[in-house]
């Protein structure tokens, strides 16, 4: 039964309320059945919401005091990021009015629009900021990093074209050309971004892509190819020198943590010993030694997790993990009881995006990952990262209240 259908049913054919019969209050309508608060995954809200304001917190304690970044305000980063979270918020509310089944008509604008973002990195507009050429600096201290949305962009063009014949009772599963048109589709931005290069945003959409396919139905054999053209592809990469010195330093750092602790794997050493220094109950927030002394590089953004390891200890930082295992909880949950291909595959390369993102930028603090420049959904500051965040969230509450007004 349609949204329309439910609220015309509780009315009643003819129905005219007496005169003397009260309204029902606007408290009462937000908490009926048919509201859309009602709808909403709120321990998804919620737990989103939580893990954005302790990263909030985070950001301020790992740049409050670092002059030469903050412009002598030790707010600058705190307000940022909570613009940058309220931003983020508008933007999810806006996805969950129009809905992720009419963002399924429009995929192909999202879909161009973020080529055309990736394309522009690699044009004179395109700027290098920590060793990655895979930002749009706008002024005013505003950057953008256009891999961010092609995440978003892959999830929907890919869940398009997967689902079309299937939600069309054509098919049980995505046939040949429906599989080959999405992996097309997702090759094009990935290809651009090797380009940069920018490999933590190229891993992240190989595991999108992966999600998808698995959660569309898609027959084993196309996976396990997938994996052997990723592996080759992966040593192409390294023969052909695509990457960076420094990339390719920080996977030798990686296979050997005892590299160079000055130099190459200096970052990975400050990590662990931030968050090793933690203990159970932390040092207290703003009261890091390794945090206040600015021993960790890029703290707010990459590296944010050995914040809450060193100031909030093992509780803190088993809070954080607590918290995106929720919200992963959530998210498969939803994608569980969609009611078709397309908002399942949306679902699930949500999952894939946030679960794994997570656990590479949580695992190279750890020195358990390589150093791949991922921030930490939620958490990290940055805009970009934060903005397409919350769209993926967006499409999530979406998923959820499509599948309660129709069920």
């Amino acid at each position: 039964m349609t949204a329309s259908g439910n609220w015309s049913a509780g009315a009643g054919a003819g129905y005219r309320a007496p005169r003397y019969a009260p309204s029902r209050s606007t408290l009462s309508r937000l908490v009926s059945r048919e509201s859309p608060l009602r709808r909403m995954d709120w321990i998804l809200a919620i737990a989103a919401l939580a893990l954005s304001g302790i990263g909030a917190l985070l950001v301020w304690s790992a740049t409050r005091s670092r002059t030469e970044i903050n412009h002598g305000d030790p707010q600058y980063f705190l307000i940022r990021h909570l613009m940058n979270m309220a931003i983020g918020l508008g933007l999810c509310v806006g996805v969950v009015l129009l809905g992720h089944q009419r963002l399924r008509t429009i995929a192909p604008v999202v879909y161009g629009l973020a080529v055309l973002g990736v394309l522009a990195v690699l044009s004179p507009l395109g700027s290098t900021v920590n060793g990655a050429h895979s930002w749009i600096v706008l002024g005013g201290g505003f950057s953008v990093q256009p891999s961010e949305f092609c995440k978003i962009a892959i999830i929907l063009g890919m869940a398009t074209l997967l689902s079309a014949r299937v939600d069309a009772g054509e098919r049980a599963f995505p046939d040949s050309r429906s599989i080959v048109q999405a992996l097309a589709l997702a090759a094009v931005p990935i290809g651009i971004i090797l380009l940069m290069p920018d490999l933590g945003s190229t891993m992240v959409m190989v595991v999108i892509i992966l999600g998808v396919l698995l959660a569309s139905g898609a027959p084993k054999r196309w996976l396990f190819g997938l994996i052997v053209v990723g592996g080759a592809g992966a040593f192409a990469i390294v023969q052909l020198h695509v990457l960076k010195q420094y990339q390719i330093a920080r996977f030798a750092a990686f296979a050997d943590p005892g590299l160079d602790p000055s130099g190459v794997g200096y970052n990975t050493a400050q990590a662990r010993i931030a968050i090793g220094s933690g203990g159970l109950l932390g040092k207290g927030l703003f009261h890091g030694t390794q945090t206040t002394g600015q021993f960790v590089p890029e703290q707010q953004t990459d590296f944010v997790f050995t914040v809450a390891g060193e100031e909030l200890g093992f509780l803190g930082a088993g809070l954080i993990i607590l918290l995106l295992g929720v919200v992963l909880w959530r998210a498969c949950r939803i994608a569980r009881q969609a009611n078709d291909l397309y908002s399942t595959v949306v679902a699930a390369g949500v999952v894939a995006w946030f679960g794994f993102q997570g656990f590479e930028n949580i695992g190279m603090t750890l020195g358990i990952m390589p150093v791949a420049g991922i921030p930490l959904p939620f958490v990290s500051y940055g805009g970009s990262s934060m903005f397409a965040i919350w769209v993926g969230i967006g499409l999530l509450q979406s998923v959820k209240m499509h599948r309660t007004i129709t069920s």
